[in-house]
């Protein structure tokens, strides 16, 4: 007889087979790794993993690096060590995704370590695919001080022949513009060779422009960009607000501003954050407050451009005012926003509201004040012509002062009469760091004001003799959406004839109505008479001329000064306003 009939199993004669043990655990484990957030959710997927022999799985492995690089980069490279062992099998994915979590790791060590997975790829016999370089790439890129390594993998990108990718050509683009100026070139070579159909080809030339501090060039591209119709992004508008920023373009940046509005570009948190920090270093403050109070979502980034922007055109007690507010709507401030709270109370001469703000650092906030913070400090008793406090604090600092606190120091001692204790610390700095040109220059700057001609010149001397030059105070002004740059006693602008014809007139106008000259300032050894042909032909005043020959009367003529850097190399453009009449200008 015929054996009895079984129910077929529930879902029908089509219903998939359950799961050997082995995928299961594989499904599971994936599954885990997928929820894993944080480093202690790591740990059960990881248990998991070992738990079930899963740890020689390459798919399992690649999730697993992923995971912790994004979770808990502190125990990716502990990680990599314990389970990439000699017989793993391994594929470009895995590789890949080595290559990618370290390039994108916030540890230094787990970056430099990132481009070391592609020779063990390539010695493994697996080959690269097109999504390999972008990742390699990025990782050189992370390495600006070793072009060894990007050239040697741009050579690969060739022999595997994924160089002319989209891809790999915007990267090679952000690679070599990360290099330094020098590599500018190499940068732009493949630039020209790639198709130009998309925003981000021409986002990583501007950028790799302003980087290399060719802002002119990058705006110059920018123009080109839109001439060829491709429609800019959110970061091509950073790119060129940075270039803005660099070159104190006001106009320009006011244009990106409507650019913006009229292209539908989104107002990011991001792009907000960039226009009110290029505003307010292309000198409107205001405006740079507008577009803060017009943010409907506001991060510390915000709050602290906008104190920034207000502490360096001296309005203290304003930057005070939003930093409370900040605090007051539940955003805690960070070591940034004190940097910008102490730099609002050292220009507008708050000492005692600074020394406050320095105090609560630590016992209100758990913030380590670093040597940025102490340096605001040193600034403030400096401007306020407290030079012995700003000494004595200066030898109680838990860190070695760094060369910018001391010339800080200095520069308070030269304004506040204290000639022979600035002597003796620009001598000390002078020893301790000798092939820096601003300690020379500071020495020479004291000699000269005691009248020291011989010593002062001895001074250059040496420097000459070391190589070392000084970078020369230039000036620039924007018209006509270009922008122009003037050094003192310069003649390569094309209208100079008639600039200097220019500065002559304004001069002679000037002592009819009874100025008189400031040659107290003038640090060389000369007479009046010398000393007043000296000034005249500054590079503000030639800035000025220019722009008198130029505009209208009415026009407010905005001057950017490239020597004013504020405390720690932080750049900020000294704006000079001035109406346009002669009568206002100054010295």
């Amino acid at each position: 007889p015929r054996p009895p009939l079984r129910s077929p199993p529930s879902g029908g004669p089509y219903t998939t087979a359950p799961p050997s043990p082995p995928r299961a655990a594989e499904q599971h484990c994936l599954r885990l790794l997928e929820r894993a957030t944080t480093p202690a959710s790591l740990l059960q997927p990881l248990a998991f993993l070992l738990k079930h022999g899963l740890h020689s799985n390459p798919l399992v492995l690649t999730r697993l690096f992923s995971a912790a690089g994004s979770a808990a980069p502190a125990l990716l490279e502990p990680l990599v060590a314990a389970l990439l062992r000699p017989g793993l099998p391994l594929d470009a994915f895995l590789l890949n995704t080595l290559i990618r979590a370290h390039v994108a790791s916030p540890l230094p060590s787990a970056r430099r370590r990132a481009a070391a997975f592609f020779p063990l790829m390539l010695r493994r016999g697996v080959a690269p695919n097109k999504f390999t370089f972008p990742f390699l790439l990025k990782s050189c890129a992370a390495m600006p001080g070793s072009p060894a390594a990007g050239l040697q993998a741009h050579a690969a990108a060739l022999k595997f022949g994924f160089a002319a990718d989209h891809y790999v050509s915007n990267t090679l683009i952000h690679m070599y513009s990360c290099f330094g100026a020098g590599f500018l070139g190499d940068a732009r070579n493949v630039f020209d060779r790639t198709p130009k159909d998309s925003a981000v080809t021409w986002s990583a030339m501007i950028g790799g422009y302003v980087r290399g501090g060719l802002s002119s060039d990058a705006v110059m591209l920018f123009r080109e960009m839109q001439a060829s119709g491709v429609r800019p992004d959110e970061v091509t508008v950073l790119g060129v607000l940075s270039a803005a920023a660099d070159l104190g373009a006001l106009e320009l940046t006011r244009w990106v501003e409507r650019f913006v509005a009229r292209e539908g570009i989104g107002r990011s948190v991001t792009l907000c954050n960039a226009l009110i920090d290029t505003l307010a270093k292309c000198g409107d403050v205001d405006g740079a407050v507008a577009v803060f109070e017009g943010m409907e979502e506001r991060t510390v980034v915000s709050w602290t451009s906008v104190i920034d922007a207000l502490a360096m055109e001296g309005r203290g007690k304003e930057a005070v005012a939003v930093f409370e507010e900040m605090k007051a709507v539940g955003v805690p401030p960070d070591d940034v926003a004190f940097t910008g709270v102490l730099t609002a109370c050292s220009h507008a001469g708050m000492v005692d509201e600074g020394r406050g703000y320095f105090d609560s650092m630590k016992t209100e906030h758990g913030i380590e004040p670093k040597i940025e913070h102490y340096g605001c400090m040193v600034d403030m008793f400096g401007r306020a012509g407290m030079v012995e406090q700003g000494l004595d604090f200066v030898r109680a600092m838990p860190m070695k002062p760094n060369p910018i606190i001391w010339r800080t120091l200095v520069a308070a001692c030269r304004a506040h009469g204290r000639l022979e204790l600035g002597e003796s610390i620009s001598r000390d700095l002078l020893k301790e760091y000798p092939a820096h040109e601003a300690n020379y220059v500071m020495l020479s700057n004291v000699f000269a004001l005691t009248q020291r001609w011989k010593e002062k010149s001895e001074i250059r001397r040496e420097m000459s003799k070391r190589g070392i030059t000084k970078v020369p105070g230039c000036s620039l002004v924007e018209l006509d959406g270009e922008v122009h740059e003037f050094i003192a006693g310069d003649e390569s602008h094309p209208q100079y004839k008639e600039i200097y014809r220019m500065v002559e007139e304004m001069s002679r106008e000037l002592r009819r109505i009874g100025h008189i000259a400031a040659t107290s300032e003038v640090l060389l050894d000369l007479d009046e008479e010398d000393k007043e042909g000296a000034l005249q032909w500054h590079s503000e005043k030639l800035a000025i001329a220019f722009v008198l020959l130029r505009t209208p009367p009415g026009t407010q003529v905005r001057v950017v000064k490239n020597l004013r850097v504020i405390l720690f190399q932080r750049c900020s453009e000294e704006w000079i306003e001035l109406q346009q009449h002669v009568q206002v200008i100054v010295n």
